[in-house]
């Protein structure tokens, strides 16, 4: 795999940007909105089953105004961190990846969430991508546990978390509102000190 390389900004309206294998990773921005519109809209069907019910205005120009707004004020006040991942061959938007849930004091630990547009999935771009934000939360974040919950169903989901070294830790019952019904959810976890031991290579 290509070393991943990180521009790292305090919280000061710098953008985050990351870039590995394949992709690149980056804050959204106003002017992605058409791209992201859609490929959320055409990926619909295929998002919904695993997401919070959509709103009826929820690919709107004003909706996606009011998240920009909310990820700068979660990112300004360390909360968390949204980015969108791009093919690094032709700038495509594939997805995205939130590092969210920021905790700091003892326990220094994060929860990841992330998306894939329809046409994308399966070509192995979350992996990369995952491959890229790992060392940057273990490294210029400074945090030592990474969380991700995911509904047992969703098979997909749950290779991609073992295929990068996460661990099955539990099961959270009623934990999210997903698709309009409340949710039991897989926990896993990967810490800093797991390293690559628990990594697939297969």
């Amino acid at each position: 795999m290509t070393r991943s390389v990180f521009r790292f900004f305090s919280r000061n309206n710098s953008p985050v940007e990351l870039a590995g294998d394949g992709v690149f990773l980056r804050m959204p921005q106003t002017g992605d909105y058409r791209d992201w519109q859609r490929l959320r809209d055409e990926s619909r069907a295929f998002l919904q089953p695993w997401e919070p019910k959509w709103r009826p205005d929820e690919l709107s120009g004003t909706a996606y105004r009011a998240r920009l707004n909310r990820y700068e004020q979660e990112y300004e006040a360390g909360q968390s961190i949204a980015l969108f991942i791009f093919n690094r061959e032709n700038d495509a938007l594939l997805g995205g990846i939130t590092i969210g849930l920021i905790r700091r004091g003892v326990a220094q630990s994060c929860m990841i969430g992330y998306w894939m547009g329809e046409r994308h999935a399966g070509q192995g771009h979350m992996a990369r991508a995952l491959d890229t934000v790992i060392p940057y939360i273990f490294g210029p974040l400074e945090l030592h546990r990474i969380e991700a919950a995911c509904i047992a169903e969703n098979s997909r989901s749950i290779r991609l978390l073992e295929k990068a070294g996460f661990r099955q830790e539990g099961c959270l019952r009623g934990y999210l509102k997903i698709n309009g019904e409340w949710r039991d959810h897989l926990m896993f976890a990967l810490l800093e000190s797991d390293g690559n031991r628990n990594r697939k290579t297969t």
